[in-house]
């Protein structure tokens, strides 16, 4: 059996320069964190962080993307 460490979603409240609200896709016991911004119409961009990185990394491209 395979288990799985989640850090609290406590630990990410408040996070300065990081405004985007939290979105979660679910698959049987793994959750996703993604971050949804920008026009529903618009193109989608995918930013792929590896390990041990976050999307905290994106915070200043992503406003810039959105306005592009």
């Amino acid at each position: 059996m395979t288990a799985f460490i989640r850090t609290p979603d406590e630990q990410f409240e408040d996070l300065s320069d990081f405004s985007f609200g939290p979105n979660y896709h679910t698959w049987r016991d793994l959750r996703m964190h993604y971050v949804d911004e920008g026009p529903v119409d618009g193109p989608v961009m995918l930013l792929l962080h590896g390990m041990p990185t976050w999307s905290y990394l994106y915070r200043d491209m992503i406003p810039l993307l959105v306005d592009a």
